[in-house]
């Protein structure tokens, strides 16, 4: 068994609504051998893989897979099984997953994963054992699975980042993860919060950079009246036994910049012990400072927004005895606490038995292999640090308004609007001015012993850290999206024109490209991923308005988390045979995927006239706003389905929302009908008006918008775009499937009076059938054809994909004059050769912009933007 490809989904796919990847294998040979007839494999892999024996394999009963492999199942479903095992193994909730046959030994495997790269190693795992197992040679399975943990440790969410994230997509804002650290961005646009860690969006840098410095803190701090321990820098060993000697013993050694407590020895009694630590201390760390030693308990006090919104005593690690079990015994049973994890991973950290933790235990009279009496006690560290094992008490309501005010100065201080504030004092419910001090102030402050403390109350910080990126008020920016077969490229413009009249700064993708506030910052055919993702990035977006193409979701899925309004403006025979997709049944599947992911209180523009349209009703769970040209329609009378429809009646474009009839305007006045004569334009105005009231825009903007949008090429290029060639009427035009043809072809030939020319041609990945369907197609509507091809042949060879064309002609009732040159520029020129004042020559392009300069080189030109003379 072998990996051929492995695709990555991040958001929303055709296969799930969770991440997961899919994987592309070759059984070489095994496609029809079981598991049961493979040599000790059944027993084999259950012994490696323990945690398959909860998998129920769609079987509601214990060990459902175990059953499958004891009847015998296969190689694909086994390996995607194992992948979800060996997550569970380590500690990931993932439980979906699926395997299918291509053709023969070739299979793919849909698995769900958290963390990609431990995804992506879990089924390469999987397919290394499954290999070993077969041919009977070793794997080094728990090395491996330790890599892999060693892998989630890089790779997952801290538990502050996380509490952080889960409370703002609880409540509905989304998270893209930002590179591989710990960078993520709340909500999409104007309305995107980057954090690091436990940082937020507005927080200082100067002000972080101020806290890592721990002596120009204590300036700062002590300079406002507030306690803390004398310090000074130390540079070499006079500096540091003068300072002991001017502070006083005990002193605390430390380095000047530094977290998590390394490198900090507490109590340090007199000269020979303190030269003892600084020996230690001075290779490890750059800048030492001594500071005077407080005894005391270690609070740390949360601050949000310059408010205390937890506070924790922490308290050092420590083993109580049982008269059974060693000090070293007691620490392996600490450290097996499921909560506790190495480094941030989880709630408490484990307990590495180091130099200090021997020294520790030493000073309290005991060795690592003394057995503890019954309830003795004793401490492994001085410090309580939870990166180094300590633990939490929950102490926010003991803690007293003096102190809560000390540490609300503390953070103006330094202007750090999130911060850990470390005290050291007896009992954090009294003043601590005489009797404590502020120890540490922390830019970055773990949220672990608030989110989950040994004892008390857990405090969400995570809510509290939310509400202050977004002043107390978290909302997102509106997400569009359109797909469909045709017109999707004229309704995200005339959608994002709208908006941008409004004032709104609209970031919008489509075939053209990426435009931020109508500027272009990407040409292209801009359907995909990552480019309604640079979208969502970016922040001076207001409106998101993403064209959603059939081949950017197979290819990576959805970039965004859930939309407000989703467009389908109609489901046509296009691109089948392409990316797995063979029937219209299957591409519905996926063009659903855009209706199927909407905000519950959003609404789905369906065509109410279109067949394919309908056939997805029931995917769809939102709201549903209904488009018709005919006014009887029967789906805009269901009040079940629809409460709002937008249809023509009269020649008017009418809404209908919640039994009322309200009119936008006539659908002459609207440029890109052509004075209603455009049918399909008629078509991409009402589903771009359902969409706009789906966004509740006023009807009288609604009208703005749609009414001073040009069918040109500065607004719509590439869409019906008109030029007037020395009294040629030139026609520019992306069609590129059937129905295309079929709506501008047709709507050309009610409005020609002259010859029609045309220049003809599809892409290469069209099927025979539908290239055929092509000249059949021409030879009814134009008067001659001039067929030419794409640059990009996408796996044709020259000529093959035009005579398929001529065929289709020769086989037409309608015999017309046709040639062929393939050149898509030389078939443009000879057509303009050809053609008279008072005809029109149409092209269906693959590059607009050399016919464009061909254009510019006839005389006499003039590009028509009202084309009322055509």
């Amino acid at each position: 068994m072998k990996i051929i490809e492995t695709k990555v989904f991040k958001g929303k796919n055709i296969y799930s609504y969770k991440k997961c990847m899919k994987v592309d294998v070759d059984l070489e040979g095994y496609s029809e051998i079981p598991s049961k007839d493979i040599e000790d494999f059944n027993d084999n892999i259950i012994n490696m893989i323990p945690e398959l024996n909860t998998h129920r394999c769609g079987i509601d009963e214990e060990r459902g897979f175990v059953k499958r492999l004891i009847e015998g199942t296969y190689l694909a479903h086994i390996c995607e099984h194992m992948a979800i095992a060996i997550q569970n193994k380590i500690g990931i909730d993932v439980h979906y997953g699926k395997a299918r046959e291509v053709e023969g030994d070739h299979y793919y495997i849909i698995c769900q994963y958290i963390y990609e790269e431990v995804g992506i190693e879990s089924i390469k795992l999987a397919v290394d054992i499954i290999n070993a197992l077969i041919n009977k040679i070793p794997i080094n399975y728990d090395e491996r699975i330790e890599l892999l943990k060693c892998i989630l440790r890089d790779e997952s969410m801290g538990p502050s980042t996380k509490s952080i994230c889960d409370y703002a997509q609880k409540i509905g804002l989304p998270v893209i993860s930002l590179g591989s650290g710990n960078f993520h961005q709340i909500g999409y646009g104007k309305q995107g919060r980057i954090i690091e860690a436990s940082i937020g969006a507005n927080t200082n840098c100067v002000s972080v950079d101020i806290s890592c410095d721990k002596l120009l803190t204590k300036e700062l701090l002590s300079n406002q009246g507030i306690p803390v321990a004398k310090g000074l820098r130390v540079k070499n060993i006079i500096d540091l036994l003068r300072a002991a000697e001017e502070i006083g013993y005990p002193v605390v050694l430390k380095p000047q910049y530094g977290n998590q407590g390394k490198g900090v020895v507490l109590n340090i009694k007199n000269e020979k012990e303190l030269l003892n630590v600084y020996k230690t201390l001075k290779d490890k760390f750059k800048n030492l400072m001594i500071e005077k030693y407080y005894k005391g308990n270690d609070f740390r006090v949360c601050v949000v927004n310059y408010k205390v919104v937890a506070a924790s005593r922490r308290m050092p690690p420590y083993v109580e005895g049982n008269g059974i079990n060693t000090v070293i015994e007691l620490i392996d049973k600490l450290n097996q606490n499921p909560e506790r994890g190495e480094d941030h991973e989880k709630y408490l950290t484990k307990i590495k038995i180091d130099e200090e933790v021997i020294k520790c235990i030493n000073e309290q009279g005991k060795e690592l292999d003394d057995i503890l009496t019954s309830g003795e006690t004793i401490f492994l560290r001085k410090n309580a640090n939870l990166s180094t094992g300590g633990e939490a008490i929950d102490y926010t309501d003991e803690i007293c308004e003096e102190n809560i005010n000390l540490c609300i100065r503390t953070a103006k201080t330094l202007n750090l609007d999130i911060c850990g504030i470390d005290i050291c004092a007896e009992d954090i419910s009294k003043p601590i001015y005489n009797s404590g001090i502020i120890m540490e102030v922390n830019a970055a402050p773990g949220l672990r012993m608030h989110l989950n403390p040994s004892k008390g109350i857990s405090r969400d910080i995570g809510k509290e850290i939310v509400n202050m990126l977004y002043n107390d008020k978290p909302h997102n920016i509106p997400v569009v999206s359109i797909t469909g077969t045709n017109g999707k490229t004229t309704t995200t413009r005339v959608i994002s024109h709208t908006l941008s009249k409004m004032g709104y700064c609209v970031g919008m993708t489509s075939t053209s490209g990426i435009y931020i506030n109508d500027e272009c910052i990407d040409s292209g055919d801009d359907t995909g991923f990552e480019s309604a993702k640079s979208v969502l990035l970016n922040r001076d977006v207001d409106v998101a308005v993403l064209e959603t193409a059939r081949g950017g979701i197979i290819k990576k899925g959805l970039a965004y988390d859930l939309a407000d309004v989703a467009v389908i403006t109609n489901i046509r025979e296009d691109h089948l045979g392409i990316d797995g997709i063979n029937s219209m049944e299957e591409l519905c599947y996926v063009k659903s995927l855009v209706g199927e992911v909407v905000k519950e209180d959003g609404y789905v523009v369906l065509n109410a006239d279109d067949y394919w349209s309908k056939s997805i009703l029931n995917r769809i769970k939102a709201n549903i706003i209904f488009f018709s040209k005919d006014s009887n329609n029967p789906l805009l009378k269901q009040s079940k389905i629809s409460n709002i429809s937008v249809y023509l009646e009269n020649d008017d474009i009418v809404v209908s929302n919640n039994g009322k009839k309200y009119v936008i305007c006539g659908i002459k006045e609207v440029p890109i009908t052509l004075d209603g004569k455009l049918s399909f334009n008629i078509e991409n105005t009402l589903a771009i008006c359902g969409a706009l009231v789906g966004m509740g825009i006023d009807y009288c903007m609604i009208k703005n918008g749609i009414t001073t949008y040009l069918l040109n090429s500065h607004k719509n290029s590439g869409r019906f775009n008109c030029y007037d060639v020395n009294g040629i009427n030139v026609i520019l035009d992306y069609g590129h499937n059937v129905d295309g043809y079929n709506s501008v072809l047709s709507a050309v030939k009610e409005i020609n009076n002259g010859m029609l020319y045309g220049v003809i041609g599809i892409p290469g990945d069209r099927s025979n059938e539908t290239a055929k369907e092509i000249g059949r197609i021409a030879s009814k509507y134009l008067d001659y054809s001039i067929v030419k091809e794409d640059k990009d042949l996408r796996g044709r060879k020259q000529g093959e994909i035009a005579q398929l064309i001529v065929d289709g002609m020769r086989s037409s009732s309608d015999r017309k004059k046709y040639e062929v040159i393939l050149r898509e520029e030389d078939a443009f020129e000879k057509a303009l050769n050809m053609a008279n004042s008072g005809d029109t020559v149409i092209v269906f392009f693959e590059d607009m912009k050399p016919l464009v300069n061909i254009i510019n080189k006839f005389s006499s030109y003039r590009e028509e933007r009202n084309i009322s003379n055509i």
